[in-house]
C-alpha cells in the first residue's frame, strides 16, 4: 500500500499571531494504467493516467474498468501487477474476448467519465444489470444514518481533512466496502473494484453513500455496478438526475441531519 498522507511545513495565522508548524496532507500522485497481453497484439498500451491517492490501486483499476463497461466479473481480469520498472504504474491483462475501454476514456483526469446529454441514453443502453427492476427498499432512518457511518470510517480524512469517501452499504446500513481518495470518482471506483474482485457484482440491494455531490459520472458508475440507490451529502446535477431517472436508480441528495431530498424512484425509500 502506498503512502496516503505526508507532512509539510505551514505558517498558521490565528488572531494575528503567526506560528510555523507541520501539517498532514493527503498525497496525490499519478497512476498509469497499462494494458498488457494476452491478446491479438502483444505488448503494452497506456489506457489512462489518473491522479489519485495511493492505496487500493488494484481496486481503483478494476472499478474504472467496470465503470467504462469493459469488465463485469473477476475472470474478465486475468492479472494485475505493480510495474517493477516504473513507479505508480499498474499493468492489467484482460481475458481473451474482453474489449478494453474505448478511446474516449483515455484522458488524464481524476474524474474519468463521460458527459453530455447525448450519453444518457447511451449509458442506459449499455447497462449489464438494469437497476430499474431491483426490488430493494430502504428505511429513511437507515439512509439518514449513512453519512455518519461513512465518516466514522474515514481514517485518512481524520488526519488531513482533504479526502473524499465512498461506501457501499447493505439496505440495513451495514458497511461492505469503504474507500477514500482525493478524487470522489476514484473513491467510487475503488469501492466498485473491491466488490468486483470479491465477485460481489452486480451489487443488487445496496446503497452507495458518497461524501460530496452526486454528478452524472457517479450515477453512471453506480448504475454500471448494479447499485440501485445512490445517496449524497450534497446536491446532484441536472444531468445526474436525468440519468438516474432514465436508469430507474434512486438518487438522494442533501442527506444531512434529519432530512434529505429524493430526486428519483422515491418508492424505494420507506
Amino acid at each position: 500500500m502506498g503512502v496516503v498522507t505526508d507532512r509539510r511545513r505551514v505558517v498558521r495565522v490565528r488572531e494575528g499571531a503567526r506560528a510555523e508548524r507541520p501539517d498532514t496532507l493527503a498525497v496525490e500522485e499519478p497512476l498509469m494504467v497499462r494494458l498488457v497481453g494476452p491478446g491479438p497484439a502483444p505488448g503494452s498500451t497506456t489506457l489512462t493516467v489518473t491522479m489519485r491517492t495511493p492505496g487500493d490501486d488494484f481496486d481503483l483499476v478494476a472499478g474504472w474498468l467496470v465503470s467504462e463497461g469493459a469488465v463485469a466479473t473477476p475472470g474478465d481480469i486475468v492479472a494485475m501487477r505493480l510495474c517493477p520498472d516504473e513507479d505508480n504504474t499498474v499493468e492489467v491483462a484482460l481475458a481473451r474476448g474482453v474489449e478494453p475501454p474505448r478511446q474516449r476514456a483515455f484522458a488524464t483526469t481524476s474524474a474519468c467519465g463521460v458527459c453530455g446529454s447525448d450519453t444518457v441514453v447511451e449509458v442506459r443502453a449499455g447497462l449489464r444489470w438494469p437497476v430499474r427492476s431491483d426490488p430493494v427498499t430502504v428505511g429513511s432512518d437507515v439512509v439518514l444514518a449513512l453519512p455518519d457511518r461513512l465518516r466514522e470510517r474515514q481514517r485518512a480524512f481524520d488526519r488531513t481533512g482533504g479526502l473524499h469517501a465512498a461506501g457501499l452499504f447493505t439496505a440495513d446500513g451495514e458497511p461492505l466496502y469503504v474507500r477514500e481518495d482525493v478524487g470522489r470518482h476514484n473513491a467510487v471506483d475503488k469501492v466498485v473494484g473491491a466488490a468486483l474482485r470479491d465477485g460481489a457484482l452486480p451489487a443488487a440491494g445496496t446503497i452507495l453513500q458518497v461524501s460530496g455531490r452526486a454528478s452524472f459520472e457517479l450515477v453512471q458508475k453506480a448504475a454500471r455496478a448494479g447499485i440501485p440507490v445512490l445517496s449524497a451529502i450534497s446536491a446532484p446535477s441536472t444531468l445526474a438526475v436525468d440519468l438516474a431517472d432514465e436508469c430507474g436508480l434512486t438518487l438522494l441528495g442533501f442527506v444531512r441531519g434529519d432530512s434529505m431530498n429524493v430526486y428519483t424512484r422515491a418508492d424505494r425509500v420507506v
